[in-house]
């Protein structure tokens, strides 16, 4: 989903005219309106980078406490190693000994064994960023305990295109968490198609890392190995109907399951400037604070147990930005709103992602107090090029479609 904008070193610096700070300080939310389908085709367009290694800085600054949350929690592990018990059970009841409770079977899948399979996926978030364990083979080793009940080999290419998407957020060609533009296409917004798109979101997940074609790493290929001794393991115990309840789990579960919300929740364009969101419920509590999402993007050395914490020593930060309370509500909101789309996205160029980051400094306290009273011309004008920018590309689609 290329935008429809494109930007050299010359538009960066007309833009950014006598810049050498990031007005977007302190929140660095953006100045663009959302992506509005109907009135869009495209994402919106953003000529800044990612708003999260700045606030980090920007945080740290005021709160340097928040790094003695950095490290790793083994209380990780041992969830593995139950999730994966519950699941490996439940395989060989339905495969083994209750063998003829093939609707019970579904209604577990989607409720238990779904539930299982989305937390699975947290799991891999979590050794992604190596916060099981005090080392990165030992977290590779969680993550590929994690996905035996899953079935394909998901840990170690989850890892690779994860980090990808905190390097490159937003960034066309490089986030492999963007929508390709054949779904945008495709879905548009049609509730129905968006209903079915939900349900397989999970395979699509998987779908835009296979379209950057990129080789197999030596650990993908450890895990490709790894998965199928598991399979043929699970196949020999727990038989057809286990692996059958598995993969039915990893299908629903990954699907339209208020576990897998937080794909959509977190960013998915709900309000003018905001890229990423957190989800501040109950479901927190079963999905290892998955929700706290701005808190972990903006610190991903902090594991799950922790990220509470962050949002509760830098308040000021935290409070301002709009969140989710409840997972259920972002899927029934996605399906049903006209205002919501695949396309509801922003996206970025890389020359404008490496411009930005490189030109465009964090200001100390002492800066602050100096730019502030000229904070306002500048973000006038920075929303007035967002506009003009926004209003092009909506003239380029009613030219188009006349």
């Amino acid at each position: 989903m290329p935008p429809r904008d494109t930007t050299s070193q010359e538009d960066m610096q007309t833009v950014h005219k006598d810049e050498r700070f990031d007005m977007r300080f302190p929140s660095y939310l953006g100045f663009w309106k959302r992506s509005v389908p109907g009135l869009d085709e495209y994402p919106r367009f953003d000529m800044f980078d990612e708003p999260h290694t700045k606030r980090k800085v920007q945080i740290l600054k005021d709160h340097p406490e928040i790094q003695e949350l950095y490290g790793y929690d083994t209380n990780t592990v041992w969830i593995t190693l139950a999730t994966v018990c519950v699941q490996m059970t439940l395989a060989y009841i339905f495969g083994r000994v209750l063998t003829n409770w093939n609707w019970t079977m579904v209604i577990v899948a989607y409720t238990v064994g779904g539930s299982f399979s989305t937390q699975i996926g947290i799991i891999f978030h979590e050794f992604t960023h190596n916060l099981c364990a005090a080392t990165t083979l030992q977290n590779r080793w969680v993550g590929n305990v994690a996905n035996i009940p899953l079935l394909v080999p998901l840990a170690q290419s989850f890892r690779r295109y994860h980090l990808e998407h905190h390097t490159y957020q937003g960034v066309y060609g490089y986030d492999p968490d963007l929508p390709l533009e054949w779904e945008l296409r495709l879905i548009g917004n049609d509730p129905i198609k968006k209903f079915l798109w939900l349900i397989i979101y999970g395979v699509m997940y998987i779908g835009r890392g296979l379209a950057q074609q990129k080789q197999l790493s030596r650990w993908e290929l450890y895990n490709w190995a790894w998965s199928v001794a598991c399979d043929v393991a699970i196949y020999k115990f727990c038989g057809l109907r286990g692996i059958i309840y598995l993969v039915i789990s990893v299908l629903l579960g990954f699907g339209l399951h208020p576990g897998a919300a937080h794909f959509i929740q977190e960013h998915y364009t709900f309000r003018d400037g905001q890229e990423t969101y957190s989800y501040y419920g109950s479901g927190n509590y079963f999905w290892l604070n998955i929700g706290y999402h701005n808190e972990h993007h903006d610190f991903p050395l902090v594991p799950w147990t922790k990220l509470p914490d962050v949002k509760r020593i830098a308040p000021e930060y935290y409070d301002g930005l709009a969140y989710h309370t409840s997972w259920c509500a972002v899927l029934y909101m996605f399906i049903t709103s006209s205002l919501l789309a695949p396309q509801s996205r922003v996206v970025r160029t890389l020359d404008a992602h490496r411009y930005a980051r490189k030109n465009l400094k964090v200001p100390t306290t002492e800066q602050i107090k100096e730019l502030e009273p000229t904070k306002a011309e500048f973000v006038t004008r920075l929303k007035l090029a967002a506009d003009m920018a926004m209003e092009k590309s909506r003239a380029r689609k009613i030219a188009k479609l006349e």
